[in-house]
C-alpha cells in the first residue's frame, strides 16, 4: 500500500485554505518553451554565430508576448519539476511524476521534501486519495538535518556510487552560521533548495547533455524570469567540503549580483575519484522568488495564495537563530559530536555504511553549531575536518564495497559516452588557400575562472607558435585573446609546410652491400625507412669508415592536415591551477563545448575532449564577434571598463576605487562589459569604510567611489555582461548590496554594544588547538614573551609598555561578530574598535599589524609594537604546533606553517631587524602548555632556515643607492644597497645563500645582508682573486701543524668585509 510519511512536527492549516498544498499529482500538458538564451556562440558554424545571439525556438506555436504569471513559492517548485520532467528532457526522469513526500531513511537524512525517482508504481494508484488529502491540509516540514554546506544529505553516497541513481528534490537546508533572527532579507538559517543531479550513468541524463548551462537558463525562463533583461553571470566558485573529502569545480550563478544557484561538476567524494562525473544544480528558491515577486525581503514572499513566507517561518528563524548564536551549550554539542563520531566508527566496524553516514551527518551538524557559536578557531577547524573527512572516506569505501558485493543491482556504466561522433569530416579541398590567409582558433568553454583566462590565452599562443615552427609552417604575427567563454588565437598562416631537403647517413658500406655488390637487408631497410630508391644512395667516407648516404626530401603537407592532427595535443598541454573532468578523460579548467578552427574559408576539422565542430566561413570572424558585442581583447575590455566607469563616477563627482587584482578579475568575468552605476542608502556610511569596501569588492566585485577628500560616497559600479535592461540590473544590484550591508550592520551593532576590551574574554571560547588551549591562552603566552623579544630586537624600554598593552588586546577581534562573519577583516576591525574606544594610535596600529603579512605581496608591520607582536605570534604558532605534532608534510600543510614561517622571515629581513631566531624559539618553547624538547626546537629552527633559504633564492631587491667599501689591496668598489629597495623576482644564487646560512642561519637579516654583498662580489673580478689567493696557502698547509698564535689581521679584515 502507498504510505505518505510526514515529519514529526508539521504546521497544519484548517480546511478553509484548501489551496495550500505541497503535493501536485496531476500530469500537465507538455510545455514547449520559447525563451532567448544568453548571448554567446552556441555552435561552431558562422551561421551559428548569428544564432548565438538569438536562440531559435522549437515551439511550434511561439507566443513571445505571453509571459508566465508570477508564481507563489509552491507554484515555482511545481514549475521546476514540470519543466525538468517534460520540457527539457522529455520524460527522461522516471518514477512517480509530480508526487512529493517525506523520505525517512538514513540515506535521505535531510527529512525534507523529495521526489523519489525509484518509487514503485503503486504510488500512482493513490493519487486521487492524495489529492483529496492535500485539498484540505497544508504540510510544512519543520526540520531538516545535517547538510554539508548546501549539498544534499545523500550526496556523498549517491555520487560515490557508479550505479544508476539520481533525482531532483526540494530540500530545506540548515546553516546555523546564517542565523539572522529573520532580519536579513537574504540570509536564513533554514532556506529551501531545489536540487537535481545528472550523471552519465544515471537514469536522469545519459550522458551529460553538453549544454547544461543553457538548460539552466531555460529553466529560469520557465519560472518566469526574462533572461534578456537580467545580468546572469557564472562566477567561479569551486565547491569543497573538507568534511566529506569531496570537491568539485563550477560556479555560483548571479542574477543581477545576487547568488541564486550553485552549479558544480563533482570530481571527488569520500576522497575517491569519481567516474562518471556528476553535475549538481542547486536553486536558492527564496532569492529567486524574491526577484520574481518583486519583494525586498524573504518574509514578504507569497508562499501560497493568501499566506506569506514570514507568516509561516519568521518565528522559526527567530528562535533557531537565538539557539544557534546565543544559547547552544558548547559542552553539550561537543559531547554530541564525540558520541556521533564514536557511533559512526562502531557502525563502520559492523559493515553498515548507511547508518554510519547518518551519524557522520550528525557530527557535521554539531560542528556547524560549534562554528556558529564561535567556538572553533582557525587552527582547530583543520582537526575537526580531518576527523569528519576520515569518516566520510570510510563510509564511501564501505558503500562502494557493499554495492559491488550486491553486483550493482541497478546497473553500472560500462564506458564513458562521447558527446559527438569521432568521424573526421571530409575537407573541401577546393577551399584550401593558395596564399597565406588568416587563421582563427577559438576554444569555446563554459565560463573560465578569471585567473585562467589570461594564463590560458598566453599558453595557447606559445604552444601554437611552437607547433608551427616545429612543423615548418610559416606565419605572421601571433595574437592571443581571451574571454570567460573563449580562447582565441589569430594569425596569418601559410597554406602548407616548407619543403626541406636533408642528407641522412645510413649504415657502413660493408654492412649495406655484400661481396658481390648486392644490397643487403640493412640497405633495403635504410631506403624503406626514408622512402628513397636504392639507386639514389651514394657513398662517402667519414673518418676511416665509408658510409651510405641519401638525400631525403620532406614534402610539404597542407597546413590544415598538420593542424588537424597536432592542435588537439597542443590544446591538451594548457595547464591550470585546478583542472576537471566532465564527459571524457581530458582535463581542462572547465568543459570545452565547441572548437572553431578556420584557415581563410577552410574549416580545419578538430576533435578535442569529444568535441567536433565545423563552420562554413570565418574570414570576417573578428567583425562578427564585434558585431555581437563581444570584446575578445583583454586589454580592450579593461580600457572600456575603466573609461566607462570613470565617466559614471564623474557624473556624481566621485572617483572609482580600483585594486588591480579586482580589475583583472572583473575584466575576465565578462566578455561584453557594461558598467552600471548604483546607489546605496547614506545611512550605511556610518559603518567602517574598510568594511563597506570589502563587502563591495570581495563579495560583489563592485567598484567603490570616493570624493576628492577620500571619503566614501554612497555609490558603486557593477560591471554587467552583455545587453541588459540597465534599470532592472541596477535595481537588482542595489537590493543585493543593501542586504549585504544590512548583514554587516547587524554584526557591527552587536559588536559596538560593548567595549572592545570585553571581547578578550570571548577568546576563551575559540579553540586554537586541543593541546595548546584557546586563543586566550595563546594571547597570554604572547604577553609573557613580547617584552623579551622586543629587547632582543633592539626596541627601547620606553616602548615596552605600549607593546604589553597591545598584546593584552591582540586578536580580541576574533571574538567579534564582524570578524566571525568577515574573517579577512581580522586586524582591520581590531584597529577600528580600539580607536573607537579611545586607545592610542600606536596600540591600535599594532593590533592591525600583528596580522601582517596576510598573503604574498602584502604590506608589512612598520611600528615597533606591530613588528614585535607579529614576530611573537608567528613564533608561538610554529613552536606550539610543531610540539603538538602538526608539522607539515611534503604534500600537506593544513595549519599554514610554511606561510607563517615565510612571513616571519620577511618581517625580519624587510624591516632590517636583527633577531637571534634560535633564542626567540627558545622563549616561545618555554611558555607552551606542552613539553617542547630540544629536538623540536631544532626542527623549528631548520624549518625557518629553509624558508629563509627559499626567500633569498627566490626574491632579491633592486638597489636604490650604493655602499662603498675600501680594501687595502684594491681600488674602491661599489656594492648595491639591496636593503633599501624594491623587490623583484630574481634571487641570489643557491651556492651563495647556503654558504652564508652555514654560519648565520640564526640571524635572518644579517644573513640576508651578507648574502646580498657576497652575491654582488661574486659577479665581479675581486672574489675569484680572493678565493685563488686563499686557496694556495690552504693547499700548502693542508696536513701540517701550524702555529695558531699567528695573527692574520689582513685576512680577518677581508673576511669581515666579505661576510
Amino acid at each position: 500500500m502507498a504510505v505518505l510519511t510526514l515529519s514529526l512536527i508539521t504546521s497544519i492549516f484548517k480546511p478553509h485554505k484548501p489551496h495550500l498544498s505541497f503535493l501536485f499529482t496531476t500530469k500537465p500538458t507538455p510545455i514547449f518553451l520559447h525563451h532567448p538564451i544568453r548571448r554567446r556562440f552556441t555552435s561552431n558554424a558562422v551561421s551559428a554565430l548569428t544564432t548565438s545571439v538569438q536562440h531559435s525556438s522549437t515551439d511550434p506555436n511561439p507566443n513571445p508576448l505571453k509571459k508566465p504569471s508570477v508564481p507563489t513559492f509552491q507554484q515555482a517548485i511545481q514549475r521546476l519539476q514540470v519543466w525538468i520532467d517534460r520540457a527539457a528532457w522529455g520524460g527522461i526522469f522516471k518514477g512517480v511524476l509530480g508526487i512529493c513526500w517525506m523520505r525517512h531513511n538514513a540515506m535521505q537524512q535531510h527529512r525534507g521534501w523529495s521526489w523519489d525517482n525509484e518509487s514503485p508504481d503503486i504510488f500512482k494508484g493513490s493519487r486521487s486519495r492524495t489529492m483529496e488529502c492535500c485539498s484540505r491540509w497544508m504540510i510544512a516540514p519543520f526540520w531538516t538535518f545535517g547538510l554539508f554546506e548546501g549539498k544534499g544529505a545523500d550526496a556523498l553516497l549517491k555520487i560515490a556510487d557508479i550505479v544508476a541513481s539520481g533525482g531532483r528534490y526540494v530540500e530545506p537546508s540548515i546553516r546555523p552560521d546564517d542565523s539572522r533572527y529573520g532580519e536579513n532579507p537574504n540570509r536564513l538559517q533554514r532556506h529551501t533548495q531545489f536540487q537535481f543531479c545528472f550523471n552519465p550513468s544515471q537514469v536522469i541524463l545519459k550522458p551529460d547533455p553538453g549544454n547544461s548551462q543553457d538548460l539552466f537558463i531555460r529553466s529560469l525562463s520557465a519560472l518566469g524570469i526574462d533572461v534578456n533583461e537580467h545580468d546572469i553571470r557564472f562566477v567561479e566558485d569551486n565547491w569543497e567540503s573538507p568534511v566529506l573529502g569531496a570537491w568539485g569545480l563550477g560556479w555560483e550563478i548571479w542574477l543581477d549580483g545576487m547568488e541564486i544557484t550553485q552549479f558544480t561538476y563533482f570530481q571527488q567524494a569520500g576522497s575517491l575519484q569519481l567516474m562518471p562525473i556528476s553535475v549538481e544544480i542547486t536553486y536558492g528558491l527564496e532569492r529567486i522568488l524574491m526577484l520574481l515577486q518583486g519583494v525586498d525581503h524573504f518574509k514578504k514572499i507569497q508562499y501560497a495564495d493568501g499566506i506569506t513566507y514570514g507568516e509561516l517561518f519568521s518565528e522559526n528563524e527567530k528562535e533557531m537563530s537565538a539557539y544557534y548564536l546565543e544559547h547552544a551549550n558548547v559542552d553539550h554539542i561537543q559531547k554530541h559530536f564525540n558520541l556521533s563520531e564514536a557511533e559512526a566508527r562502531s557502525l563502520l566496524d559492523l559493515g553498515l555504511a548507511i547508518p554510519a553516514y547518518d551519524q557522520l551527518l550528525k557530527t557535521s551538524h554539531a560542528f556547524n553549531i560549534l562554528d556558529a557559536r564561535g567556538f572553533v578557531g582557525v587552527t582547530e577547524r583543520a582537526r575537526y575536518f580531518g576527523r569528519m573527512r576520515s569518516l566520510a572516506r570510510q563510509c564511501a569505501l564501505l558503500w562502494s564495497k557493499t554495492r559491488e558485493s550486491l553486483r550493482h543491482p541497478l546497473g553500472v556504466l560500462s564506458e564513458p559516452n562521447d558527446l559527438v561522433s569521432k568521424e573526421i569530416l571530409e575537407v573541401a579541398l577546393d577551399k584550401v588557400p593558395v596564399e597565406p590567409r588568416s587563421f582563427v582558433l577559438e576554444i569555446g568553454t563554459e565560463e573560465l575562472p578569471p585567473d585562467d583566462v589570461a594564463s590560458a590565452s598566453q599558453q595557447l599562443k606559445s604552444l601554437v607558435v611552437q607547433l608551427l615552427e616545429t612543423k615548418r609552417i610559416s606565419h605572421g604575427e601571433v595574437l592571443a585573446f581571451g574571454t570567460p567563454r573563449r580562447l582565441v588565437y589569430v594569425e596569418s598562416l601559410s597554406s602548407k609546410q616548407v619543403e626541406i631537403e636533408s642528407e641522412v647517413r645510413g649504415p657502413p658500406v660493408s654492412k649495406a652491400f655484400d661481396n658481390q655488390g648486392y644490397p643487403t637487408k640493412a640497405a633495403e631497410g635504410f631506403c624503406r625507412r626514408y622512402s628513397v630508391p636504392l639507386n639514389s644512395v651514394y657513398r662517402r667516407t667519414e673518418g676511416k669508415t665509408e658510409y651510405v648516404f641519401a638525400r631525403v626530401v620532406e614534402s610539404a603537407r597542407l597546413a590544415f592536415q598538420v593542424l588537424s592532427e597536432e592542435l588537439p595535443g597542443s590544446i591538451a598541454k594548457i595547464s591550470f591551477q585546478k583542472s576537471m573532468r566532465w564527459n571524457s578523460e581530458v582535463m581542462f579548467s572547465r568543459p570545452v563545448r565547441w572548437i572553431l578552427a578556420l584557415h581563410g574559408d577552410l574549416v580545419v576539422p578538430l576533435i578535442f575532449a569529444g568535441v567536433l565542430r565545423q563552420i562554413e566561413s570565418a574570414e570576417s570572424y573578428v567583425d562578427v564577434i564585434r558585431h555581437a558585442g563581444i570584446s575578445i581583447d583583454i586589454e580592450q575590455r579593461k580600457k572600456t571598463i575603466l573609461e566607462r566607469s570613470s565617466s559614471l563616477a564623474e557624473g556624481v563627482d566621485g572617483s572609482i576605487v580600483i585594486q588591480s587584482g579586482l580589475l583583472d578579475e572583473v575584466v575576465n568575468l565578462v566578455e561584453a562589459p557594461v558598467p552600471v552605476l548604483g546607489k546605496f542608502e547614506e545611512s550605511f556610511l556610518m559603518l567602517p569604510k574598510d568594511l563597506l569596501i570589502m563587502v563591495m569588492q570581495k563579495h560583489q566585485k563592485y567598484f567603490a567611489m570616493t570624493d576628492t577628500n577620500g571619503q566614501l560616497l554612497p555609490y558603486f559600479i557593477s560591471v554587467a555582461n552583455g545587453t541588459i535592461n540597465e534599470a532592472v540590473v541596477k535595481k537588482g544590484n542595489e537590493a543585493v548590496l543593501r542586504a549585504r550591508y544590512e548583514d554587516a550592520k547587524f554584526f557591527y551593532k552587536l559588536d559596538t554594544s560593548k567595549k572592545f576590551s570585553e571581547f578578550r574574554n570571548g577568546l576563551k571560547g575559540i579553540l586554537f588547538h586541543e593541546k595548546l588551549g584557546t586563543m586566550l591562552d595563546k594571547m597570554i603566552r604572547l604577553e609573557s614573551i613580547v617584552a623579551e623579544i622586543g629587547l632582543a630586537l633592539g626596541v627601547g624600554e620606553d616602548k615596552l609598555q605600549t607593546i604589553r598593552d597591545a598584546a593584552s588586546l591582540a586578536m580580541s577581534d576574533l571574538a567579534t561578530a564582524v570578524v566571525t562573519e568577515f574573517t579577512s577583516l581580522s586586524g582591520i576591525m581590531a584597529r577600528h574598535y580600539a580607536l573607537r574606544d579611545g586607545y592610542s594610535e600606536q596600540i591600535s596600529e599594532a593590533l592591525f599589524e600583528i596580522t601582517l603579512p596576510r598573503f604574498s605581496g602584502d604590506v608589512l608591520p612598520k611600528t615597533d609594537a606591530g613588528t614585535v607582536l607579529s614576530i611573537a605570534d608567528r613564533l608561538d604558532s610554529l613552536v606550539g604546533l610543531f610540539g603538538a605534532g602538526c608539522q607539515p608534510s611534503s604534500s600537506s600543510d593544513p595549519f599554514g606553517l610554511r606561510r607563517i614561517s615565510y612571513g616571519l622571515v620577511q618581517v625580519l629581513v624587510d624591516n632590517k631587524r636583527n633577531l637571534d631566531v634560535r633564542y626567540a624559539i627558545g622563549l616561545a618553547a618555554a611558555v607552551q602548555p606542552i613539553k617542547v624538547d630540544a629536538r623540536t626546537i631544532d626542527d623549528v629552527h631548520q624549518f625557518v632556515t629553509r624558508r629563509l633559504e627559499q626567500f633569498l633564492v627566490c626574491v632579491t631587491f633592486l638597489p636604490t643607492n650604493s655602499l662603498s667599501i675600501s680594501l687595502k689591496f684594491s681600488p674602491v668598489i661599489t656594492l648595491p644597497n639591496y636593503l633599501s629597495s624594491s623587490r623583484v623576482d630574481k634571487g641570489i644564487s643557491p651556492e651563495v645563500v647556503r654558504s652564508i646560512l652555514t654560519e648565520r642561519a640564526n640571524m635572518p637579516y644579517l644573513a640576508a645582508k651578507s648574502a646580498y654583498k657576497l652575491e654582488a662580489l661574486s659577479k665581479g673580478e675581486l672574489l675569484p682573486k680572493v678565493v685563488e689567493a686563499y686557496s694556495r696557502p690552504t693547499r700548502i698547509v693542508r696536513g701540517k701543524d701550524i702555529n695558531n698564535n699567528i695573527e692574520v689581521l689582513f685576512l680577518k679584515k677581508t673576511l669581515t668585509i666579505l661576510l
